[in-house]
């Protein structure tokens, strides 16, 4: 038999691709899986409640950097970025377990330090750490965590309910944790070449801590139970705002067109995209790790969060055939790209 030399390069299909091509190979076999892999959590029916499933690995050297990612942080941030996929889903996370690679240069306190910041988080949004693994690791440190949460079926927001006429709402400000990431890199390079120079970070807090330290937008959740409103579809922004639009774009069949001057950007966001000559909206719409919710609503129900200073309408939905596009502060429209992050 002759070996098949054939090769096909990751990056041809990029992570998403990658994930349908080898999903593709499998099918539900449960009556109890309502959802499977494509969105931001699986979803499993048992008696009343539904319950959510999602799973987040971070590796050392991809998605974070040890020579300015606190150990604390970085264990809080892993919980929160799972978190935020069951807030996805319109659900409750309810319990978590943490796998993790670590190799002989980590300290028995060193590892408590990440501990700690993973206590702090579960403190923080109420769940339980119920399991996980432990090995030894010769490529760095690696953090898998999966999230269980619940919510009745009927709450479900999925990627795929957005229909045309719905407005694209998103929560909280865009952009913050790509430029956090930005000034910490530019930061280490400026100690690498001197150590003798201390970083300078002062006055841009709340950058950093966007990238270093984000949150999982529970309080949004808690207010759609307040107010009465379940979106349409739903997704959390992780890899930037012009893929996220895309991903409820292809799931639901639908076109969108956003503003570029809703498009809600901190002050310290915009001064230091600057800083770096970028544009502020390109880091808004590409910077991802913002985790924000974004998600759409019927017009019907506009009113209800209209003077929600944390909720901002940035777009509406359109047909298929139109397109995705963005229209500029010129009232010039453009086809938008999504250009967020890529895993390959």
């Amino acid at each position: 038999m002759l070996e098949n030399t054939s090769r096909t390069e990751l990056a041809t299909l990029g992570e998403f691709g990658l994930i349908e091509h080898l999903v593709s190979f499998f099918e539900n076999k449960q009556t109890a899986t309502l959802k499977g892999v494509g969105d931001d959590a699986a979803v499993l029916k048992y008696a009343e409640k539904c319950i959510l499933v999602s799973t987040d690995m971070l590796l050392e050297g991809v998605h974070f950097d040890l020579s300015f990612q606190p150990l604390k942080h970085l264990g809080y941030k892993a919980v929160a970025v799972n978190v935020s996929d069951i807030c996805a889903m319109n659900g409750t996370a309810k319990q978590i377990t943490v796998s993790i690679g670590i190799s002989s240069k980590f300290s028995l306190e060193a590892v408590e330090e990440i501990y700690a910041g993973i206590k702090a988080a579960c403190d923080f949004y109420e769940i339980d750490l119920i399991g996980g693994d432990t090995c030894a690791s010769k490529q760095g440190l690696v953090l898998s965590l999966t999230v269980i949460g619940d919510t009745d079926e009927k709450n479900i927001v999925y990627r795929s309910g957005a229909k045309e006429g719905d407005l694209l709402c998103v929560s909280g400000d865009l952009g913050g944790a790509y430029v956090g990431l930005q000034l910490l890199e530019r930061e280490k390079k400026v100690f690498l070449e001197n150590p003798n120079i201390q970083p300078d970070l002062e006055g841009n807090d709340y950058i950093v801590g966007r990238q270093l330290k984000p949150e999982a937008r529970k309080d949004i959740i808690e207010i759609f139970k307040k107010i009465n409103l379940k979106p349409t579809s739903m997704i959390d922004i992780s890899d930037g705002l012009s893929s996220e639009i895309f991903h409820i774009c292809s799931k639901s069949e639908v076109g969108m067109t956003i503003y570029e001057e809703k498009i809600p950007i901190d002050p310290t966001t915009s001064m230091m995209a600057l800083e770096f000559n970028l544009d502020p909206n390109t880091t808004a719409l590409n910077g991802g790790e913002d985790y924000e919710l974004l998600f759409t609503i019927d017009q019907k129900d506009y009113n209800k969060i209209k003077n929600d200073p944390d909720i901002s309408v940035i777009g509406h939905c359109v047909s298929r055939s139109e397109g995705i596009h963005i229209i500029s502060r010129n009232e010039t429209k453009h086809a938008l790209k999504a250009q967020g992050w890529k895993a390959f």
